[in-house]
Parts: structure tokens; C-alpha cells; sequence
């Protein structure tokens, strides 16, 4: 029940402060298909960098990965624990086949530790209004945890949070800066 009043609080926020046309959002939407031509999976996202240190693995910003206080596993880029961001096509929630073997080692990795929390951070780029992107980050979290949640991942275990287009991972304003933003981040919380 909090986490929906915080959604609808983001929501009505978001609304107050929309500057984007909804013509923005109608001209990037695909008629329901994907954009095949983006380009996106495990492989080309690993090799993007947007200059901030960020890449498809887990790394922030400062080159550290900000899950390895949980397990040495977390910062093994061997290892697909390493790896905390899901990236998602141009308007889909849809979790694509390449993160698909993430998700199940995040998966077993929770079973095997119920006493582990998780969060999914939902976010969009920058197109479309703010109210979409609001909705579209947290159907793509949503994804990833009813994914998690198949694989055995208790309910306790999981959070699910939508930041829109607020927190961009790229600041840039073409293709390969909007492909970094569309993702879903797992945060682990304390135990």
C-alpha cells in the first residue's frame, strides 16, 4: 500500500511538472513491435560507455560495483551476478532473451539467501511524458520481479520503485544514451 501511494504521489508530481508533449511520446512509439534495430543485448550493451564509467555490467559511476559488499560473486565479471541492469527495447517491458540467465542467477541467488532484499529500479529515457515513463519503469520492474518470483524469489525479497526518466544513467540525447537509460536496476538492501 506504500509503495502505491508513492507511485501515485510520483505520478501527480510527475503530472505538475510534465514539459514534454505528448506528440514527443506518440512520434517514438512503435505500433506494439519492437525496435529490432537498436541493437540491444548483452553484447553490445557491455561495449557501451557513455564516459561515466557505466556499462551493461554492474559498475556505477565510479567504477566500483555497488553490490559487492553483498559477496566477492557481485564484482566478478564472469560471474552474472556482476551484472545488476536490465536493459529493455524502445517502449517494452518486455525483459529480452539476453538477460534472461541474469535474472535466473539473481534468482538463485535470493533463494538460496531469503534473508536478502532486493529493489528493481524502473527507469525510461527521456522521451515521452513524464507520466508514461513513470508507468513504463515500473511495468519493466515489475517484469523482472514476477520473473524473479517464478524462479522462487519470495515477495519479502522484493521492492519495486520507478523513477521514470528522473535518474538517466546517460545524459546524452541520441540512441545510444536512451538505449543506457531504458533499464531496470537491482539494488540489494542490507540484510
Amino acid at each position: 500500500m506504500k509503495l502505491n501511494k508513492t507511485v501515485v504521489a510520483m505520478a501527480i508530481s510527475a503530472m505538475i511538472l510534465s514539459a514534454c508533449s505528448e506528440d514527443e511520446k506518440d512520434a517514438s512509439l512503435i505500433d506494439g513491435t519492437q525496435n529490432a534495430a537498436s541493437g540491444i543485448n548483452d553484447a553490445s550493451v557491455s561495449g557501451l560507455n557513455n564516459g561515466s564509467g557505466l556499462s551493461g555490467s554492474a559498475m556505477d559511476g565510479s567504477g566500483m560495483y555497488p553490490n559487492a559488499a553483498i559477496g566477492p560473486e557481485f564484482s566478478d565479471p564472469s560471474n552474472p551476478l556482476s551484472k545488476s541492469t536490465i536493459y529493455f527495447m524502445l517502449d517494452s517491458s518486455q525483459v529480452q532473451d539476453d538477460f534472461v540467465p541474469v535474472i535466473a542467477a539473481h534468482a538463485h541467488y535470493l533463494v538460496a539467501h531469503p534473508g536478502q532484499r532486493v529493489v528493481m529500479e524502473g527507469h525510461g529515457d527521456e522521451r515521452g511524458s513524464r507520466e508514461y515513463n513513470i508507468a513504463l519503469g515500473e511495468q519493466r520492474a515489475k517484469s523482472v520481479a514476477s520473473m524473479l518470483r517464478v524462479q522462487g524469489v519470495g515477495d519479502n525479497q522484493l521492492d519495486v520503485v520507478s523513477y521514470g526518466e528522473e535518474k538517466p544513467a546517460a545524459f546524452g540525447h541520441d540512441e545510444a544514451s536512451w538505449e543506457l537509460n531504458r533499464r531496470v536496476e537491482l539494488v540489494y538492501q542490507g540484510k
